[in-house]
């Protein structure tokens, strides 16, 4: 598909790319992370509420899709909290954007016996001396930094797997709005659940500024992904997985000129080193 003489896939995956950095910053930004990912699961879900009225039920061969990617993407919710609690931003983010298409490549070299040619390992391991570079850019980690460090690669693996699942769900579901409506409906209410249960009723009852930035967040967020998903129902998964991960040099300008973050030449070369290794990696696939 092209609008204008450009191919809307690309454009849409691209777009996709800056509005994630940037609502991840957005909540990066929220000092009490719990509210600030919490606001941002109940806006998507309002505005999935509507979608859901708005748009065809998906049709049945989605649902296993569906609901496994539901469990993930919380999973995946509650780890990238974590890791945005106990790490710097432009360390976190890339490596857990960054370990995905890694992980996806080991995973179907070694449990699915697929073949990596030599253009293929070389992008696998210049995605690992880029991750090796963030983990270690200061230093070896100490048993203090292990937390964070291991939740942002456990992010890593569950944007891997529910890649896969909506890349193969929204095929099947005949409706892309429908498909991310019921997606974000469904797993938004479950981390303000968790967060009710864990601080009471009161947890947004200071939120105060907190709560533009929790809203614009929320639907960035869904903005972001149903554009992937969208591009997911029309384009090549593996390419469309290597553009989203430009996010990575955006989070990076955003640590360094919002957060000040000191990332220093090796986080930022290490940045780019990933960056570098998924096109590899991508462009090396038959």
């Amino acid at each position: 598909m092209v609008f204008g003489g450009v191919p809307a896939v690309p454009v849409a995956v691209l777009t996709a790319a800056v509005l994630h950095a940037v609502w991840n910053g957005l909540a990066h930004r929220i000092p009490d992370k719990l509210v600030g990912f919490t606001l941002i699961n109940l806006t998507y879900t309002a505005c999935a509420l509507v979608m859901v009225v708005l748009n065809p039920l998906p049709a049945a061969g989605a649902w296993p899709y569906l609901l496994a990617s539901v469990a993930v993407q919380v999973t995946s919710t509650v780890l990238l909290l974590r890791a945005y609690q106990l790490g710097d931003f432009g360390q976190m983010y890339p490596i857990a954007r960054g370990s995905a298409p890694l992980l996806v490549a080991l995973i179907s070299a070694t449990l699915l016996g697929q073949h990596l040619g030599a253009g293929e390992l070389l992008g696998v391991l210049v995605i690992s001396c880029g991750l090796f570079g963030l983990a270690f850019a200061r230093g070896i980690p100490g048993r203090a930094q292990l937390p964070a460090l291991g939740a942002a690669a456990g992010t890593g693996v569950m944007i891997a797997v529910y890649t896969v699942l909506d890349g193969s769900g929204v095929r099947a579901s005949g409706t892309v709005g429908g498909y991310v409506a019921w997606l974000f409906l469904l797993q938004g209410p479950v981390l303000a659940l968790i967060v009710r249960v864990r601080r009471g009723p009161a947890l947004l009852a200071g939120a105060g500024r907190a709560v533009p930035l929790g809203i614009v967040g929320g639907v960035l967020s869904l903005t972001a992904y149903g554009l992937v998903v969208w591009a997911q129902a029309r384009g090549d998964l593996a390419t469309i997985a290597a553009l989203r991960e430009t996010s990575i040099v955006i989070a990076a300008l955003i640590a360094a000129v919002v957060f000040r973050e000191r990332l220093g030449r090796l986080r930022l070369t290490a940045a780019f080193t990933v960056l570098g290794g998924i096109a590899v990696l991508e462009l090396a696939r038959p």
